[in-house]
């Protein structure tokens, strides 16, 4: 019989930006000129092209569809990516690591709508259709995110869509999920605990195993984990490709007919060989809209075995020489919109300004503001003794003068746009508070690692701001390592006990031990972290609407000590 066609539409690493984007991508072969690209409202119109005429389309994203940097996603916590992905009929997504930002309850908010995930409910906002957010209307997998105790997988490892074998049957196509292993090891962007996240081929091969004994032939791997080729190809070549998925293609069951990969942002598309000798499209389609991938399947009508040298695999470019979506763009003109009458909502008012010393060398109001902001939000769904704000995380002050060029501002008004848009670092892409336990000793040395003395002898001081509860003296005369008195310090009132146990916490892009500020090694060493659901721009601003109206706090928690 005609062999039955499949094609199989995907995207990875869109992180939000379906409204106006433009970028580029290199030629689709070296040599060629590269290509203006981007845009949801194009992609959305390619998408449509690509599945005219098909009796058989599955679209797809391979992860990372969420944890958006564009402004008008990350700030009203990526619902509107939610509602452009159902608009363009999702049929499924893998989940990747920055579906698990703010932990399982976030990826079950977007998944199922749920409206209690954040300790302020500040969140299911109106969408454009002026509905109240409700979640994904497709379905989020791995069968690699597991639970620590059980093993279990918290999500769907596998699943069967069914196309038409044009006779008024209908086969199945097997689809199995995997999110990348890293997560595991805190090299992620914020792993969460209570999770354990197993080896991505391994995973695949044991439930491809399952759909064969469903009696399942057609298998594609979703795997939100990558590789690339050498820079100078083009998007649709493959030149000597390397990376994890290159490894693990080199494991996984020649059962899986095509592999779909994510994560690294990489454009190639491949056909490699499986551990049978026989090619199949191993392929990452980059990120953020900038190209989409088809593959082409033809199915044995009566076995329904992919016909494997039938396949074919292309890299498209998202290109913007087409008529853009209408629906789509509307959707993301909704959303700016809304930005803009958030940006400038008054959250707070100030006394005076909040101000950063020149190259953080000195106490400043700004960081003991943020300091104290940190230990409110942490304290607000978990523990916290006390916070630290690390030199070079501020990007700016807080003013009590309005600013002239924005009639929304007034003397003493702080805008939603002035705290969260900005204020504290990359707090659009959500960087998270982190909590971790201490023992007195090492805060003592977390103290000292303020002095950072270079290979020359020079030494720099740079301000480590501590909440209010935190005092303690310094020695700027005695050597480097030890100019705090340990005796001086006071927690909550009580002096150090360098033996006991302090719960800490401070703005960290990932757990203490890997991206904490450079040369404050006492926090690598914290036990027992985990992540709060605030950012440091959000916990900021819920702190000073809180404290408002605010007076810039006194710069009295590390004072010098009397000179001898």
């Amino acid at each position: 019989g005609t062999p039955v066609p499949v094609q199989l539409l995907s995207i990875t690493d869109l992180h939000g930006y379906f409204g106006d984007y433009t970028t580029t991508v290199p030629g689709a072969r070296a040599g060629e000129p590269a290509r203006q690209v981007g845009g949801g409202a194009y992609l959305t119109a390619h998408l449509k092209q690509r599945q005219a005429g098909q009796q058989n389309s599955i679209l797809f994203s391979a992860g990372d569809d969420f944890s958006g940097w564009p402004n008008e996603t990350g700030w009203f916590w990526n619902e509107p990516t939610i509602e452009y992905l159902n608009s363009i009929g999702l049929d499924f997504s893998t989940v990747g690591n920055h579906e698990m930002d703010r932990g399982y309850e976030f990826l079950r908010h977007m998944d199922d709508g749920t409206c209690r995930w954040r300790p302020d409910n500040d969140v299911c906002f109106t969408d454009s259709t002026g509905r109240r957010f409700h979640g994904a209307d497709y379905d989020y997998y791995s069968g690699s995110l597991v639970d620590d105790r059980s093993g279990k997988p918290k999500l769907p490892p596998y699943h069967v869509e069914y196309v038409s074998d044009g006779r008024g049957g209908r086969l199945p196509v097997g689809f199995v999920h995997a999110t990348t292993k890293l997560m595991s090891e805190e090299q992620m962007s914020y792993t969460p605990k209570g999770f354990d996240f197993l080896d991505e081929a391994d995973t695949v091969n044991k439930y491809a195993e399952v759909l064969r004994r469903q009696g399942v032939r057609a298998i594609v791997a979703v795997i939100h984990e990558g590789f690339s080729q050498e820079s100078a190809a083009g998007y649709d070549e493959c030149v000597n490709p390397f990376g994890p998925m290159v490894d693990a293609n080199a494991r996984i069951t020649p059962d899986v007919d095509a592999i779909v990969t994510g994560h690294w942002h990489a454009l190639v598309n491949c056909m490699l060989p499986d551990p049978a000798g026989n090619p199949r499209p191993v392929v990452e389609a980059a990120n953020h809209g900038r190209l989409f991938n088809e593959i082409n399947l033809q199915l044995d009508p009566r076995t329904g075995e992919v016909l494997r040298d039938r396949t074919t695999s292309v890299n498209h470019a998202n290109t913007q020489d087409v008529t853009p979506d209408p629906e789509t763009l509307r959707i993301a003109g909704y959303w700016r919109a809304e930005l803009a009458k958030r940006s400038n909502l008054p959250v707070a008012r100030v006394t005076a300004d909040l101000t950063r010393a020149p190259g953080d060398s000195a106490e400043s109001t700004m960081y003991n503001v943020t300091a104290d902001a940190f230990l409110w939000a942490a304290n607000r769904d978990g523990k916290a003794d006390l916070a630290v704000a690390m030199p070079g995380i501020l990007r700016r002050d807080v003013r009590y003068a309005a600013d002239p060029a924005n009639p929304a501002d007034a003397p003493g008004r702080v805008l939603f746009s002035e705290l969260v848009l900005g204020t504290v670092y990359d707090s659009g892409i959500g960087v998270g508070l982190v909590r971790g336990d201490l023992t007195g000793a090492q805060l003592d040395q977390l103290l000292e690692s303020q002095w950072q003395q270079a290979a020359d002898g020079t030494v720099t001081y740079r301000q480590m701001a501590v909440s209010d509860n935190v005092r303690y003296r310094y020695d700027p005369s005695r050597p480097v390592g030890d100019r705090v008195d340990p005796g001086s310090v006071r927690i909550g009132g009580k002096p150090l006990r360098l033996k006991s146990t302090y719960r800490i916490a401070t703005l960290a892009n990932n757990f203490f031990a890997k991206n904490a500020t450079p040369g404050f090694t006492a926090l690598f060493e914290a036990r027992r972290q985990d992540r709060s659901l605030y950012n440091g721009g959000d916990a900021l601003w819920r702190y000073l609407e809180k404290a408002s109206p605010l007076h810039p706090p006194a710069l009295d928690r590390a004072t010098l000590a009397p000179s001898r």
